[in-house]
């Protein structure tokens, strides 16, 4: 049930989800734990900070998926320069100690991008990221917060971080700042669909907005359900506390959340927590027939004799059926929102492509 047509890209949730920023050029950064030699030492930045404060206005946080997995905190230990799309004159004229290190670390790597002419508008704008991601910036630009999930790992863990930074393109930021949000976007029935529909790399699950986000189909009224604002808080907080008391961040949290031979209580009770996430999440649906009992269960078959003793690809998941009837249901949501989408867009003198992927606006708007 459900269908076998790919899900369709939801104008509901269109300019919710965005890439990161593609810096392309490490020599952007002030960084310690650089093993390469190309960004500079954070001594440095403080340095040309302490001799002329203007340069702090273009220095920011810099956040990838690493800070976001691996920190208890998701603490930063790197800065990045940021001139944004500013010209090379303003640049050299307001801030040229910044501009003299982007000159000498970043500008040679890109000169050699000749081969097309996205890597030429690179080199010759050398002092640009490759990719700013204008519109997330321009989405969050009024939040104190941003909800955000790294693009690859092994599990797919979403946290709230400070809205003053730059987001390397190792994640995936979401302008969305209730719990309700994180709710539904750290159960169960999102993250079948993620692993279902998203891609992989070895292992590890890729998350990628368009496929992953932009088709989700989330229950009506979401965003005032009382229910998924307190699961949320109560997981979220929880869940903050214990990386914080185990001083583990989310993969190693998680590893144990998902380790059939954990005995730890406060474990335990997280995935308790995680199941009342996921009931309130199927209620919100109006699913309530659905049950949310997990088990430590093989992701896929493997052959016993030859594993050996290596640690098998089990999680703490739902049974197939009730994952595959999930699915199922969600798959017929979103063909039916498409279709909701569809009728309303012929109403309001829109025209809707054959394969239903997004609106193009006609009349006055092009």
């Amino acid at each position: 049930r459900g269908g076998h047509a790919d899900p369709v890209r939801l104008a509901a949730n269109a300019g919710k989800s965005f890439v990161g920023s593609y810096i392309l050029g490490m020599g952007f950064t002030f960084d310690d734990t650089d093993k390469k030699g190309v960004a500079s030492p954070l001594a440095e930045m403080r340095r040309l900070i302490a001799q002329d404060s203007r340069n702090r206005e273009v220095i920011f946080p810099y956040i990838g998926g690493e800070e976001v997995n691996t920190s208890p905190t998701h603490a930063h230990h790197r800065y990045v320069i940021n001139f944004g799309e500013r010209g090379e004159a303003e640049c050299r004229r307001r801030w040229p100690d910044l501009m003299a290190i982007v000159e000498e670390r970043v500008k040679p790597e890109r000169a050699r991008l000749t081969r097309n002419a996205i890597g030429r508008k690179r080199a010759k704008f050398w002092w640009h990221y490759g990719s700013t991601a204008k519109e997330l910036y321009g989405a969050i630009t009024d939040l104190d917060r941003v909800l955000v999930v790294s693009r690859v790992g092994q599990h797919a863990a979403f946290t709230f971080l400070p809205n003053h930074a730059v987001y390397a393109e190792t994640t995936i930021a979401f302008p969305l700042v209730t719990k309700a949000a994180f709710c539904l976007l750290q159960c169960r029935p999102h993250e079948v669909w993620a692993r279902f529909f998203g891609s992989s790399l070895e292992e590890r699950l890729r998350y990628t907005p368009s496929d992953c986000f932009e088709t989700f189909p989330f229950p009506d009224g979401w965003e005032a359900d009382p229910a998924l604002e307190a699961a949320g808080k109560a997981y979220y907080e929880y869940r903050a506390a214990l990386m914080v008391d185990n001083g583990e961040g989310m993969t190693s949290t998680y590893n144990r959340f998902h380790d059939l031979y954990e005995t730890d209580p406060r474990v335990a009770e997280l995935r308790e927590l995680h199941a009342a996430m996921d009931r309130a999440v199927l209620d919100a649906y109006g699913w309530s027939d659905l049950p949310t009992d997990c088990d430590f269960l093989l992701d896929y078959d493997i052959d016993e004799a030859a594993w050996g003793r290596r640690k098998k690809p089990c999680r703490y998941r739902w049974p197939d059926e009730v994952r595959d009837e999930v699915l199922a249901r969600l798959l017929a949501l979103n063909a039916d929102r498409a279709a909701a989408e569809a009728r309303a867009g012929a109403a309001a003198g829109l025209r809707y492509p054959a394969d239903r992927t997004h609106f193009q606006f006609v009349g006055r708007f092009g």
